[in-house]
């Protein structure tokens, strides 16, 4: 070891091919992230300025809109800019500052949404304690308690990789510092390490995942033993949004880290990463401002209030 070369940065190879390709990506990929961040913060505004969002569905909805907006920055600027420059580098410091905010911000989003499912689960089987289980101190405590886990839970798998020899080569064939490829490059690879991580990862999704499935299969029973149609079709979508988000979310994330240990080639983990890193958070805005009425009629509010009076102002005062 002592005549080996300690890597001081990563090579990040992201979407290599010709130049006229990667200036197309990088527009591409520019354009997704504007779409995201924009969406993302007219849920946040919105909720945060309409009192009649002011609810515990809209406060989680408006801190996973909150937490999306960190998590694709956490990668795509950077991404961005390889497209830009032929040989894109980030530093072993930065390569692990990315890998724990963006890892940090997924587990982040996994509280949330099992939290939401939970807000939910109360909502329909419980609806007259509902207000008194769920009330502001409640949801606030439940919000605090999945940004501060998600950010402390993290801590053991990345002091453990980030430990690890590392001495060449420094060629990440990815487009952010993921810990597969990174455990891939070390140049003593512990299976202990691996075991644990992989153990780690597993834990918080699949139990997040599992207590949002048993959440939705108690509002599935309390839907059938409404008695009216009308009552049925009106409960489940209150819940819709959420479900659908839960599985795109969780389907991307169990592929690429609780599928077995058999070798998958580094360009298909790659799609994978850009569905569940880049194209979900899109996804995210949009199925919740479409299918939520309330959201939908507090954003006309807001332009037609707020918005376009300032236009018509700024016009007038122009001309």
């Amino acid at each position: 070891m002592e005549n080996q070369t300690t890597v001081t940065e990563f090579i990040l190879r992201g979407f290599p091919g010709h130049w006229h390709v990667r200036i197309l990506l990088f527009l591409l990929f520019l354009f997704v992230y504007i779409l995201t961040l924009t969406g993302n913060f007219i849920i946040t505004a919105v909720i945060l300025s309409d009192h009649h969002l002011h609810k515990p569905m809209y406060c989680f909805i408006c801190n996973f809109s909150i937490a999306e907006i960190w998590y694709i920055t956490a990668t795509v600027p950077k991404m961005l800019s390889g497209f830009l420059i032929e040989r894109d580098t980030i530093s072993f410091t930065g390569c692990f500052l990315q890998f724990y905010f963006f890892f940090s911000l997924g587990a982040t989003e996994c509280l949330i949404l099992t939290t939401m499912g939970y807000d939910r689960y109360l909502a329909i089987c419980n609806p007259l304690r509902y207000s008194t289980i769920m009330n502001s101190r409640t949801y606030i405590s439940l919000a605090a308690f999945c940004w501060i886990t998600g950010f402390t839970i993290n801590m053991v798998p990345i002091i453990l990789i980030s430990n690890l020899p590392f001495c060449g080569p420094n060629e990440i064939n990815h487009f952010f510092c993921d810990p597969n490829s990174l455990m891939e490059l070390s140049c003593s690879r512990s299976h202990t390490i691996e075991i644990i991580c992989y153990t780690y990862t597993s834990i918080l999704i699949l139990s997040t995942f599992f207590l949002i499935m048993v959440s939705y299969l108690n509002i599935l029973l309390a839907i059938l033993r409404i008695p009216s149609t009308t009552g049925r079709q009106k409960a489940f979508s209150t819940c819709a949004s959420h479900l659908t988000v839960v599985l795109i979310f969780f389907a991307s994330v169990i592929f690429m880290y609780v599928r077995p240990t058999a070798k998958y080639p580094f360009d298909l983990d790659k799609v994978i990463g850009v569905f569940y890193a880049i194209l979900v958070p899109l996804i995210n805005p949009v199925i919740y401002s479409l299918r939520n009425k309330e959201v939908i009629t507090a954003v006309k509010k807001t332009i037609w209030s707020r918005i376009v009076p300032k236009c018509l102002s700024l016009n007038q005062s122009v001309q």
